[in-house]
């Protein structure tokens, strides 16, 4: 059989023509930067939200992000004194180990479902007025969102771990050469510059496999490293700095507002001059090269089951123990093993899908900053395009890995005491775009923290659907913390804390999860019983109407418009789950009896309504403003990321979908322009999303390529990344389409190793707009029908095997299969 392949064109590393070799970090994909950040906005802590700018500029706009999934640090790349913010993701305050206890914690759900009635009797009475009153009176909850507005603060904040300074004894003073550079290629970040003759490196990298940071300094001569390392911690801790050995710090602390410990040990490795610890710093002198080990950890574990009655359900293992076994272990490795590891572990993840976009246009030697202000001004750079697209990638790759956390609103990265919607995990669409590009960008993988995090929140779910509904199953609300707080929070504004329907639309994520990688065990074992506990919620949270229909009263359009007896939002994501269910219980074989009550209710669930613009109405009733530009698209959840709607299968639905993007313009937040690229690359128009993914490049990026709301919040970097997988590869519709939203302007390019729902990996090139080739790998086996413009090809697929497809005139054909 002919050998299915095509060959994706890819940079690697190249080595610059100096006198010590050096790799020069700049080339590949590389966010880098040609200047040094100052040391202006050393040891900022700061209490108040930040909803705002960041204070600590230097940081949010130009510092390099690593990470591991649990740890994470930020470079910025300093002469006199390297800077380095750490974080632990499990570093909360808040939970039920505050000062009142597990009672005081857990007592946040008002017993609410008794009022459903009234409120819904409002509703016919005509009264909305009325209705509204009710729903703001008694379907908020107990706790607080400011720390300033109650003690102990229960639903607590994601923290900092405090900052590293390296002291170097150097001055800008004659530096040249100089570069801050994060190699997207080896997740490695680098800072190198020329001193009075002398050629300086920094190297960082974090560890997924040996759980540990790595920081190496060298020069090109000997007995250049004069360093002291200190450490600023956590103002709001109690903390204990003390020396381990003769070459080590090892610090332990514990958060005042709910007495979590955590700790993190750091170690020096010298090669010449001399090295010791001295007044909680480490000295060394004289030296050749250095590489500090750094561990980090704390008491924190993840409870699926936990106790209302323990205020320590949430505590585990003691960190200063978890740390030492970490340390001992990559001291026992050494660097290079370290370094192998870490690269090995990267880049089977990271190097699954590569892109390339007219790569004949070739890539501007200039650092990324200075690409980003010329493409503002209209400068074409394709392959900026296609860095911020694996850029998306690396974060999740950074911030999501098996065992830890999911990515919240910064991915891990936090710069102060307090942040932003206190970096939490935001459910009424942070949390989900952020997981949006994981199966489709081939790192699945990357699913599991979001997994157990929904797992973690079904039993206090339980508590919140009953307080409130009277229903069986689990849900949450807007914010969710590490501690399985799912009840909306204190506030009366109900357009933004009224939010039931959350739990059904993170419980969508685990069909998802299993749609694209067919993993029946999964489903059996673990995710049928979410999303049917999903279903069961989504079913008694109905209004059954008078009339026969079913709605989701009281309901509103996350952060938008007013408290309604069924909006539109609502309705795609109940028709999502129950949809979700039905296919999942067919897959198993099992609860055909409950399958023909979620089928029974679809069919009289309130259907999608057009009004008087032609625009998918939002609320129960036409009032729609045509020039409200409003960020949330809420309605258009069945466009994306459900299913529901779509050219292909509701043709009228979806030009009701487009008036409504056209309404709200093209500009917006960060994430918002993010989740309307993948909008209209649902809606197959190539060109409108292409200027969607150019204005969140242009208006929504920062110059290190992190996402601005303002300020900084990482779930547009995940949108982007969505979208042009989007616009290069869809399958919600049952069919594998073909670059179904491919721009005018991507004339000539490839991508490889993108998925497809079924357990497929795609391959595509195509030269002048049009489809060279496509290959595809069926990993589980089954009928695949592909689809590029009209045509249509269905394949009897067999597992393992590729399949070439190319066009014949305009007719999809197989050329070849392989056997692999």
């Amino acid at each position: 059989m002919k050998k299915c392949y095509f060959i994706i064109l890819f940079i690697f590393l190249s080595v610059s023509v100096s006198s010590s070799q050096t790799i020069d970090y700049t080339q590949g994909l590389s966010i880098w930067f040609d200047t040094p950040n100052g040391l202006d906005n050393r040891a900022i802590w700061l209490r108040a939200s930040g909803l705002g700018n960041n204070p600590d500029k230097a940081w949010e706009n130009s510092s390099l992000p690593i990470g591991n999934g649990s740890l994470g640090a930020n470079i910025l790349g300093s002469i006199s004194a390297e800077r380095i913010t750490l974080n632990e993701k499990t570093l909360w305050k808040g939970g039920p180990n505050t000062a009142k206890g597990a009672g005081y914690y857990w007592n946040v759900n008002k017993q609410s479902a008794n009022i459903l009635k009234d409120i819904r009797q409002a509703f016919l009475d005509g009264d909305k007025e009325k209705a509204a009153r009710l729903t703001q009176e008694n379907f908020n909850g107990l706790a607080e969102y400011e720390e300033r507005d109650e003690t102990p603060f229960r639903f607590g904040s994601f923290t900092t771990m405090g900052e590293l300074y390296i002291e170097t004894g150097l001055s800008e003073i004659n530096m040249k050469n100089y570069h801050r550079i994060l190699s997207l290629d080896s997740a490695i970040a680098v800072v190198q510059f020329d001193k009075d003759g002398t050629e300086y490196q920094r190297k960082y990298f974090i560890s997924y496999p040996d759980s540990v940071m790595v920081m190496k300094f060298t020069a090109n001569k000997k007995g250049k490293q004069n360093l002291v390392l200190s450490y600023c911690p956590n103002s709001e801790a109690e903390s204990y700095l003390s020396a381990d050995g003769n070459n080590g710090l090892v610090y332990t602390g514990v958060l005042e507002n709910n007495k979590m410990k955590f700790a993190f040990r750091i170690k020096a490795l010298h090669k010449g001059g001399i090295l010791k610890t001295e007044n909680s710093r480490i000295i060394v002198k004289d030296a050749d090269e250095v590489v500090f080990l750094l561990t980090a950890d704390t008491d924190y574990k993840i409870n699926f089951n936990p106790d209302f009655n323990d205020p320590q359900t949430y505590v585990g293992k003691d960190p200063e123990q978890t740390t030492l076994a970490m340390m001992n272990n990559a001291l026992e490795k050494g660097y290079d093993e370290l370094i192998r590891n870490h690269k090995t572990d990267y880049t089977a993840l990271f190097n699954r899908v590569q892109l390339q976009i007219n790569p004949e246009a070739g890539t501007p030697d200039l650092p990324t900053y200075k690409r980003l202000d010329n493409y503002r001004k209209g400068v074409p750079d394709y392959q900026l395009e296609q860095l911020y697209y694996q850029f998306g990638r690396y974060l999740l790759i950074a911030s999501s890995r098996p065992g830890n956390m999911p990515a919240n609103l910064q991915g891990l990265w936090h710069n102060n005491l307090d942040g932003p919607w206190r970096v939490d995990y935001h459910n009424n669409i942070n949390i989900q775009m952020n997981y949006w590009p994981a199966c489709s960008a081939n790192l699945s993988e990357c699913t599991w923290p979001l997994i157990d995090f929904i797992r973690s929140l079904v039993k206090p779910g339980e508590k919140t659907a009953q307080s409130y509904f009277n229903a069986r199953g689990w849900t949450a609300s807007i914010s969710a913390n590490i501690f399985g707080f799912t009840a909306p929070l204190s506030s009366k504004s109900m357009e933004w804390n009224l939010n039931p329907i959350a739990g059904p639309w993170l419980a969508t994520h685990i069909w998802e999860y299993y749609d694209y990688t067919r993993d029946k065990k999964f489903l059996s074992e673990i995710g049928y019983e979410l999303i049917k506990s999903s279903a069961q919620f989504t079913v008694d949270h109905l209004w059954h109407k008078p009339d026969g229909t079913y709605t989701a009263a009281p309901s509103t359009s996350p952060e938008h418009g007013p408290v309604d007896e069924g909006v539109t939002f609502a309705h795609a994501v109940v028709r999502e789950i129950l949809l979700d269910a039905i296919q999942a219980s067919k897959v198993l074989g099992v609860d055909r009896k409950e399958r023909r009550q979620w089928e029974n209710i679809l069919a009289k669930l309130v259907p999608y309504r057009i009004g008087r613009y032609g625009q998918l109405l939002e609320w129960s009733t036409d009032i729609d403003d045509p020039k409200d530009e409003h960020r949330h698209v809420n309605h258009l959840f069945g466009l994306h990321p459900g299913h529901t709607i779509s050219p292909l299968t509701t043709p009228e639905l979806a030009k009701a979908a487009k008036v409504v993007l056209e309404h709200r313009g093209d500009g917006g937040t960060g994430w918002s322009m993010g989740w309307k690229l993948n909008q209209w690359a649902r809606l197959q128009d190539g060109n409108h999303a292409y200027k969607l993914y150019n204005n969140l490049l242009s208006n929504g990026t920062l110059d290190n390529l992190w996402d601005s709301h303002a300020p900084f919040q990482i779930d547009g970097n995940f949108g982007g990344t969505a979208g042009i997988t989007e616009m290069l590869l869809q399958s919600h519709t049952g069919t594998i389409q073909l670059l179904p939203a491919l721009p005018d302007a991507w004339t000539n390019g490839s991508i490889s190793g993108i998925c497809a729902k079924g357990n497929y990996e795609i391959s595509i090139l195509w030269k002048k707009g049009r489809l060279e080739k496509a290959c595809i790998l069926s990993k589980s086996g089954g009928p695949c029908t592909l689809r590029y413009k009209d045509s249509t090809l269905t394949l009897k697929t067999v597992k393992g095997r590729k399949y070439e497809i190319a066009l014949d005139g305009n007719q999809l054909t197989l050329i070849s299969t392989l056997i692999i």
